[in-house]
Formats: structure tokens, C-alpha cells, sequence
């Protein structure tokens, strides 16, 4: 099918490279260092299992949530800016 200025494969390589950057985006908000035995936003105490679980943890479970509902990612849409896109 032909697909204008675009080669061949362009909309799976945009793909592909959508998700390289969510995976390096996702373990760049990984913790790392010692984990924490008391929350640093709220004081509260982190469970032994959850600092086992996650090495290097910084917030209690509680403050946690509330900071990944703030740093949602919305990926409904074209981040690349593909020519096809922008003709949409």
C-alpha cells in the first residue's frame, strides 16, 4: 500500500519508537539508592515487605498513588508529530 512520502514499515518503526521512549520514561521514575523507612512527603512509616519489594522506595504506598494519578501518562495520541498525523 503505498503510503505517500512514508517508507515502508514507518507507522510500526513510529510505533516501536512510542514505546522505547514510555519503557525509558518508566524506568527513569524507578527509585534508586536505599529505600526509606519513613515516607518523605507524609512522615509515615514504609512497611519492611514494601521496602524490600522496591528497592530504593521514597513514599508510602498512600503518597505513591496519589503521585502516579498526577504523572499519568496520556499516550492516546501521536507524540512524534508524523506528517500523517498532522493530515488527520
Amino acid at each position: 500500500m503505498a503510503g505517500g512520502f512514508a517508507k515502508d514499515g514507518a507507522v510500526q518503526d513510529q510505533i516501536d519508537a512510542t514505546i522505547e521512549d514510555a519503557v525509558k520514561h518508566a524506568r527513569d521514575q524507578l527509585p534508586k539508592g536505599e529505600s526509606l523507612r519513613r515516607c518523605s512527603e507524609c512522615d509515615a512509616t514504609i512497611p519492611e515487605a514494601r521496602r524490600k519489594a522496591v528497592p530504593g522506595v521514597r513514599l508510602c504506598i498512600t503518597c505513591q498513588g496519589e503521585r502516579d494519578e498526577k504523572n499519568k501518562l496520556s499516550s492516546g495520541y501521536n507524540r512524534r508529530g508524523s506528517k500523517d498525523s498532522q493530515l488527520r
